[in-house]
């Protein structure tokens, strides 16, 4: 009976589009619960808080939900139809990382989750739970522990079928169902992900530090960004594919066949001069429906001004110095470094002073403190 469940849930997920399924157990990622705890110990998971308040129910799924008896890992691919590498030789575009230039993933996947739960809970009675992404589960892991495929040196999922373009869902069960093994790591000696990182993420082989990763900081984190990693952020205004991009797997990946996930026009690395103009309204507008617009208008702009002052295009400089008065110091900081980087000289005394003599936050005022020469 268990086998015959599995197989119908199999062919029903495959109907609904899904590009992977597997089955697993709560008690299957030991080690990645180590390695978990190691990760929040060394704070390498930067303001991301979240990760400890959660630590417990995310290293084992029993203790998230202690009825569950079998997880069920999906996979839908997003990959991309061209080398999203390319963006980066456009340094007057804003590169964008592919999961976020279609329709927000939670979304899609979510309901098509809750579709198989459900068909899943009628015929056999078992309790199910869904879960995409933002739920404390180790959902890479778990898909790991499945065989949908391994957690390659960059730390993310790793298929042979699909590369590393994979988003991942999950059903948590009182159902018994047969889990499936594990995959073979098989990255080998490869170190591509390693070597193409501009900020040296990566202290080890399958090890991250997302104080240090242009994915995190574009994206989860909430304050200024680093002057140490500004210049090595290029263009890249909303996360970073470059691990991802490089994994010599990408190459038997067709692109996604979900054509929600394809590129929207007002997502598909878009000018910077068009996204410099954007007010809090204008950014909702054009990024509803992406994962974009949960960043928020203020740390995207963050991210676009500094696309701007490495773009080395001096014709960006009028809608640049527009945000030297916005009202969010993110802007208003990277607004002066912009200007620095893109005239190459002082930004104007009387500038400084004006700014300075209300200037209360203390990132800002450092900025100009440094527009000008002592």
């Amino acid at each position: 009976m268990t086998a015959d469940l599995k197989a119908t849930v199999t062919r029903e997920a495959e109907a609904m589009g899904f590009d992977a399924v597997r089955i697993t157990t709560p008690h299957a990622i030991t080690d990645a619960g180590r390695h978990l705890m190691e990760f929040l110990e060394a704070g390498r998971h930067g303001d991301m808080t979240w990760m400890e308040t959660t630590a417990e129910q995310r290293r084992d799924p029993s203790i998230l939900w202690p009825d569950a008896r079998s997880i069920i890992m999906l996979g839908m691919s997003y990959a991309p139809a061209a080398d999203p590498l390319a963006a980066l030789d456009e340094p007057t575009r804003g590169a964008i990382s592919v999961y976020a230039q279609g329709k927000d993933y939670h979304d899609i996947l979510k309901a098509k989750l809750k579709t198989l739960a459900a068909s899943l809970a009628d015929k056999s009675g078992a309790e199910v739970k869904v879960f995409v992404d933002t739920a404390p589960v180790m959902e890479k892991p778990l898909a790991a522990t499945a065989g949908v495929g391994w957690q390659g040196k960059h730390t993310n999922l790793v298929s042979r079928e699909h590369g590393s373009w994979l988003f991942l869902g999950a059903i948590l069960t009182t159902a018994e169902l047969p889990p499936d093994q594990p995959e073979t790591d098989l990255c080998g000696s490869c170190r591509r992900c390693l070597d193409i990182c501009p900020t040296a993420a990566f202290p080890a082989p399958y090890m991250l530090d997302a104080r240090r990763c242009l994915a995190y900081l574009s994206i989860e984190h909430k304050g200024h960004i680093p002057e140490e990693f500004r210049k090595p952020m290029g263009n890249r205004i909303f996360g970073c594919d470059d691990c991802l991009a490089v994994c010599p797997w990408n190459k038997l990946a067709a692109s996604a066949r979900e054509a929600r996930f394809h590129a929207r026009a007002e997502t598909d690395n878009p000018p910077l001069a068009d996204l410099l103009a954007l007010d809090d309204r204008a950014f909702r507008d054009r990024f509803t429906g992406t994962p974009i617009k949960r960043t928020g208008r203020d740390r995207f702009l963050r991210n676009v001004l500094i696309a701007a002052g490495n773009s080395g295009d001096a014709t960006l400089l009028p809608k640049v110095e527009a945000l030297l008065d916005d009202g969010s110091p993110l802007a208003r900081a990277m607004a002066v470094w912009a200007t620095r980087q893109l005239t190459l000289e002082d930004v104007g005394e009387p500038l400084k002073r004006r700014h300075l003599a209300r200037e209360g936050d203390p990132i800002v005022r450092a900025e100009w403190q440094a527009a000008t020469p002592s």
